[in-house]
C-alpha cells in the first residue's frame, strides 16, 4: 500500500486519473477516470464499446476526437477538481475546435443540466447505466446537438462486454460482479447515481477470469458496491427466481473464481458489515488464492451516529464481526473507511471511534472529514452542524493513530518470508520490484533475477507504515 492509505479519503481515492492508449482504430479516444474502482472498471466497458466503433484510445488529449472524464460524485472537492479539469479542456475545444467532450459516471447524472445548459462545459452526458448507448450520443453531438442519457436501470450489468484493459500491466484485473445499491446509507450518493443492486451472471464472471488468466492475468478484483449481497437467481426476500437455474451467493462466487486455477489470486471489494457471514470467511480460509484480506468499513465507532448513517448494524454488531474474521481467517489483514464529524457527532462519540480503532488496530484505513451531498437523506434530514476546523482536527487525530497503527503493523512482517506476486517495476527505482502480500501490504525488493508476473519468495527486512522492504529468497 502507499502513503495515500492513511491520508483523506480525497486524496488516496479521488482525482487519480487514467490515460490510456490502444494501437487500433481510426478516431482518438482521450478517457480519464476519476474516483473509486468501479469507475476504473468502467472505463474499461467504454473503451470496449467505442472501441468496436473504431475509436483508439490515446494518451494525448490534444489529438484526441472525442475526451471523456468518468467521474466521481462522493465528495464536494472531487466534484470541483473534475470542474476545473472541465473548464481547461473547454479552453482546449474552443482554439482546437475539435474534440467532442463528454461527462460520464456518477457526477454525470448529478449535474446534467448544470454541465450542459448552464455552464455549458461539455457535449455529452451519460450515466453509469447508458454506455452502450454512446455511439448513437456521439452521433447527436456530430450534427450539432447536445446529447444525455443517465437513465438507470435495473438489469444492466455489461456482463456480455469483454472490456479493454487498460491497466497495461498485464498482471491484475478488475471484474464487476455487480452494480447499483440497496443500502441508502444517508450520507452516500451512490444509491442516486447507480440505482439499484443487481448481480452479474456467475457464468460471464468465471469466464472473464478464465481469459484473463489465459492472457497471463495472475490477480482478479472482484467489484462491487457490497460485494456481500451478490446473490444470482435469488431475489431479495430470498425467493428462487428460476427452478431450472443455479443459485450462488457470494461465498459460493468466491469458489468458483477461485477455482479458475490455483495461481490467480482473487480479492474483492468492497464488504459490507451487516451482510458479511461467516461462510464468506471460511471460504477465504479454504482456499489459498483467496488473499488474506477484507476491506470491511466502520464509518463510526459510535452505535447512536452508525444508526443517523443508517448503517444497519451497531458497533457491537461490528466488533463481532472483526472477532469472526481474526479468528477464521488467523492473520488476515483488515482495512476500513472512517468518517469524522458527521451531523450532530459529539466528542464523545468522536471518542468511540478512537477506541474501536484501538481495540481493532485496523492495517490499513481510508479516512476524511464528511461533506455534505445533495439529495442524500443526511441533507434532507440532518444538520451538518459539525465546524470544518473541528472535523479537520479530530480527520488529523485519528490519521496520526492509523499511522501507528499501520508501522505496528507493518513491523510484524520484519524478519518474515512472503508469496509476492510481481507487479511491475518499483516508481522510485528500475532496478527493483514491488508486488504484494496475500494481506494487501506493497513490499518493494531488487528485481536479482526474477521476472514480472511470477511469484517469489520475499523475506522481509524493514518497513514504513506504507511499504514493506525485503530481499528475495531462493
Amino acid at each position: 500500500m502507499t502513503e495515500n492509505n492513511i491520508k483523506e479519503i480525497d486524496e488516496s481515492v479521488q482525482g487519480t486519473a487514467t490515460m490510456i492508449e490502444q494501437n487500433a482504430g481510426t478516431r482518438k479516444l482521450y478517457l480519464e477516470s476519476y474516483g473509486c474502482q468501479m469507475n476504473f472498471s468502467d472505463s474499461e466497458i467504454v473503451a470496449s464499446i467505442l472501441a468496436d466503433e473504431g475509436y483508439a484510445t490515446t494518451k494525448d488529449s490534444e489529438e484526441a476526437d472525442l475526451i471523456l472524464l468518468n467521474t466521481c460524485a462522493i465528495r464536494d472537492n472531487a466534484e470541483q477538481r473534475i470542474r476545473n479539469r472541465l473548464v481547461h479542456l473547454k479552453t482546449v475545444k474552443e482554439k482546437s475546435k475539435k474534440p467532442v467532450i463528454g461527462v460520464l459516471g456518477c457526477m454525470a447524472e448529478r449535474l446534467k443540466k448544470n454541465l450542459l445548459e448552464e455552464e455549458k462545459l461539455v457535449d455529452l452526458v451519460v450515466g453509469p447505466d447508458a454506455y452502450r448507448s454512446l455511439p448513437s450520443l456521439i452521433e447527436e453531438v456530430e450534427g450539432g446537438q447536445k446529447a444525455v442519457n443517465v437513465l438507470l436501470s435495473r438489469e444492466e450489468t455489461y456482463a456480455d462486454v469483454s472490456p479493454v484493459r487498460l491497466d497495461k500491466n498485464g498482471i491484475t484485473a478488475f471484474i464487476s460482479i455487480m452494480r447499483g445499491c440497496d443500502n441508502m446509507c444517508s450520507f452516500c450518493v451512490v444509491p442516486f447515481t447507480r440505482g439499484r443492486e443487481r448481480s452479474r451472471d456467475p457464468k460471464s464472471i468465471v469466464k472473464e477470469a478464465e481469459e484473463l488468466f489465459q492472457m497471463g492475468y495472475r490477480e482478479v478484483t472482484l467489484l462491487g458496491q457490497n460485494v456481500d449481497s451478490y446473490r444470482w437467481n435469488v431475489n431479495s426476500k430470498g425467493e428462487i427466481l428460476d427452478s431450472n437455474c443455479e443459485t450462488v451467493n457470494f461465498a459460493e462466487l468466491l469458489e468458483k473464481v477461485a477455482l479458475v486455477n490455483p495461481d490467480l489470486r482473487v480479492r474483492f471489494s468492497t464488504s459490507h458489515p451487516k451482510d458479511m457471514t461467516d461462510d464468506v470467511l471460511r471460504m477465504i480460509a479454504k482456499y489459498k488464492n483467496i488473499c488474506d484480506y477484507i476491506h470491511l468499513p466502520v464509518q463510526s465507532g459510535s452505535s447512536e451516529i452508525l444508526k443517523k448513517m443508517n448503517r444497519g448494524y451497531s458497533r457491537e454488531w461490528y466488533l463481532d464481526r472483526i472477532e469472526a474474521i481474526k479468528s477464521i481467517i488467523p492473520g488476515c489483514a483488515i482495512s476500513t473507511d472512517i468518517i469524522t464529524g458527521f451531523c450532530g457527532e459529539t466528542d464523545d462519540q468522536h471518542n468511540e471511534t478512537v477506541s474501536l480503532m484501538e481495540q481493532v488496530e485496523f492495517d490499513f484505513a481510508y479516512m476524511f472529514a464528511y461533506s455534505e451531498r445533495p439529495k442524500t437523506l443526511a441533507e434532507r434530514k440532518y444538520e451538518d452542524d459539525v465546524p470544518e476546523q473541528l472535523k479537520k482536527e479530530r480527520l488529523k487525530e485519528v490519521i496520526e493513530l492509523q499511522r501507528e497503527h499501520s508501522l505496528k503493523s507493518h513491523q510484524k512482517f520484519v524478519g518474515n518470508t512472503y508469496e509476492i506476486l510481481i507487479e511491475g517495476v518499483s516508481k522510485k527505482s528500475k532496478e527493483q520490484y514491488f508486488g504484494r502480500t496475500s494481506q494487501n501490504t506493497v513490499v518493494v525488493f531488487d528485481k536479482e533475477n526474477t521476472k514480472k508476473g511470477t511469484y517469489v519468495k520475499v523475506k522481509i527486512t524493514d518497513c514504513t507504515a506504507a511499504t514493506l522492504f525485503g530481499k528475495v529468497v531462493s
